[in-house]
């Protein structure tokens, strides 16, 4: 008998997004966190990409709307020392909220709890140990040393994570000397702003917008209605920690030694420091232990991790769920580490690909810094770049379903009519539940998912310009299997019945009169 089903290691974004997944499923976990309060250091000033439509899915993207600003395309999304330039796409792919992790996590933590998570702040994890059955985890907590157990536990302890060292899990990768230091600051009056962006600054001149590169390292900024926002990019060998603050100070050294002059400062709004390391576990489970968040994965270039950590923590929860209520098929589980580790090898690619933009101060490096930014002013281009960045062009290759080009992919909000009104499929998926989704009045295949209503919730809707005859769409809002349109009933009839039971279990005929 255990203490509780999940321990989740870790109050950051990936453990309270997992958390409040976790309790939507129906299972109420125990967050672990070994600061005693919030931290309020620094870090992600943003949130977007893929993750802000599934927030909206589950009706709560408001909130963080509320705490930063409206989700919004960003104009020009640096990469790599260069910028992606988003401003001439009608449908952005990459879109954000400007929103302090401090706020994130405090939003996060507000709505796991109101779910019925409980959340232990000062509780510090001193040891593990697991058999076939559960996890046991020695505590430090602010009374002493307890000891509590449970059936799995997820380390979302960030990229230090003390749970993927006590469980073995190699954590291969590179680190680079580069120290990015990041400040959102007032305007002082000694800096004029000119229409264009430039801006001057006695003692430097005039100095245009987006990246400035000298062979002391890479200064950035971009001036907006709320200040300044500015960044360097310099080789150091010193370590950090990433608790550490940094201070004014520190921003305006790093910009003189980049450009050789003072650049005035105003007052500080936000101020970060990151290092870069190129880091991804060899697995994301270790029996009844798993990652998730930067304790699976880190990433050499700013403005993907904590998205990237979120959209894991959806991923694991309904699995983890399935196998707690003894009703998922077998190899559920293990289809996280599948398809996350895939998710994260294709953000590794893409800021990988930063890396070698960014670094080199060479005629090789500049000439590639140069084509690149000339292929990007094609659509076509922009817009793929811009779907990597976002991680919107993330298709889970999922076996036995390769038939559809919808398949594995994040469904698309499609506006529903249905027998009760209007409805959308962001509005179907906030409770976290699979939807089987019939779109062309198939009562062949509406009369097998009746064997699954028990799990699964059946629609039957028309769309405009409808994608699929039907779909089946999975709590995380993935396509499990799609119809093509007017696929007769001897093809999708079967491989809809093998779709259900592979991710949602055995079928449970239910004594109810036959759907017309």
């Amino acid at each position: 008998m255990t203490d509780t089903d999940v321990i989740i290691v870790g109050a950051g974004p990936a453990g309270l997004m997992l958390a409040g997944e976790l309790c939507l499923a129906g299972v109420r976990p125990v967050v672990l966190e070994r600061h005693p309060q919030p931290r309020d250091t620094p870090k992600a000033s943003g949130i977007g990409g893929q993750i802000l439509d599934l927030l909206r899915y589950r009706g709560i993207l408001d909130r963080f709307e509320a705490a930063g600003s409206d989700p919004h395309p960003p104009p020009r999304f640096p990469f790599g020392g260069v910028h992606v330039d988003l401003r001439g796409l009608v449908d952005s792919p990459m879109r954000a909220v400007a929103i302090a992790q401090v706020d994130t996590e405090r939003v996060l933590a507000e709505r796991a709890g109101e779910l019925g998570a409980e959340i232990r702040r000062g509780h510090e994890v001193a040891g593990v140990s697991q058999d076939e059955t559960a996890v046991t985890v020695d505590v430090r907590g602010p009374d002493g040393r307890y000891r509590v157990t449970a059936r799995y536990l997820v380390g979302c302890d960030g990229g230090r994570s003390r749970i993927r060292d006590l469980a073995g899990i190699p954590f291969p990768g590179t680190t680079y000397p580069d120290v990015n230091r990041v400040g959102h600051v007032a305007v002082p009056d000694a800096v004029t702003v000119f229409g264009n962006g430039d801006i001057e600054a006695p003692g430097l001149g005039r100095i245009r917008a987006g990246f400035t590169r000298t062979d002391r390292g890479v200064f950035a900024y971009a001036v907006g209605p709320d200040g300044m926002f500015l960044s360097t990019t310099e080789d150091e060998s010193a370590e950090y920690d990433d608790d550490q603050p940094m201070s004014l100070t520190e921003l305006s050294d790093s910009v003189h030694r980049v450009l050789g002059a003072e650049l005035p400062l105003g007052a500080p709004i936000r101020l970060s420091r990151f290092t870069f390391k190129d880091r991804q576990a060899q697995r994301y489970r270790d029996g009844r232990i798993l990652l998730a968040g930067d304790a699976a994965h880190l990433l050499p270039a700013t403005g993907v991790a904590l998205n990237l950590g979120m959209l894991d923590s959806v991923n694991l929860a309904w699995k983890l769920a399935a196998d707690l209520e003894g009703w998922a098929p077998g190899g559920l589980l293990d289809t996280y580490h599948d398809e996350r580790h895939f998710a994260g090898g294709r953000a590794l690619l893409q800021t990988r690909a930063q890396v070698a933009l960014r670094r080199g101060d060479d005629p090789a490096a500049e000439a590639l810094r140069q084509v690149f930014q000339e292929l990007l002013v094609d659509e076509p281009a922009v817009r793929r770049v811009g779907a990597l960045i976002a991680g919107t062009d993330i298709r889970y290759p999922l076996s036995g379903s390769e038939g559809h080009a919808l398949a594995g992919a994040f469904a698309p909000d499609l506006v529903l009519q249905t027998g009760d009104g209007e409805t959308t499929v962001a509005e179907l998926m906030r409770p976290a539940r699979p939807v089987f989704l019939d779109l062309a009045d198939r009562p062949d295949l509406r009369e097998i998912a009746r064997d699954w209503q028990h799990r699964v919730d059946t629609v039957s809707a028309t769309t405009e310009h409808r994608p699929a005859d039907a779909l089946l769409i999975r709590p995380d809002a993935h396509i499990a299997w799609a119809a093509a349109s007017d696929e007769p009933a001897d093809t999708a009839a079967p491989a809809l019945r093998d779709a259900l039971s592979r991710w949602f279990g055995a079928p449970v005929r239910a004594a109810v009169p036959n759907i017309p």
